[in-house]
């Protein structure tokens, strides 16, 4: 499964989103470090969710890494978050 799928289908569990967007944005970090042929090493995502409401920034965005959990993040080399409730 593709690591954007899985980012996909791990935050629509997590958080029941309004709105989802994950883009993998590799190629255009081609030769950057963390690059690799093949691209999925760098995301952007944009996450919607009422249950961001409450949270803080950092909050927000430790969630997100939680969700993802660790041996996902660890394969993402560059991950950039627009998350709001």
């Amino acid at each position: 499964m593709r690591i954007s799928d899985q980012i996909t289908e791990k935050l629509t569990a997590a958080f029941s989103p309004e709105h989802l967007e994950v883009v993998d944005d590799s190629e255009s970090h081609r030769g950057h470090g963390g690059w690799r042929e093949g691209g999925e090493t760098h995301f952007n995502v944009v996450i919607r969710a009422e249950a961001f409401g409450p949270m803080n920034r950092v909050a927000r965005h430790r969630a997100v890494h939680s969700a993802l959990t660790p041996e996902l993040v660890g394969r993402i080399h560059a991950l950039s978050l627009d998350i709001s409730g």
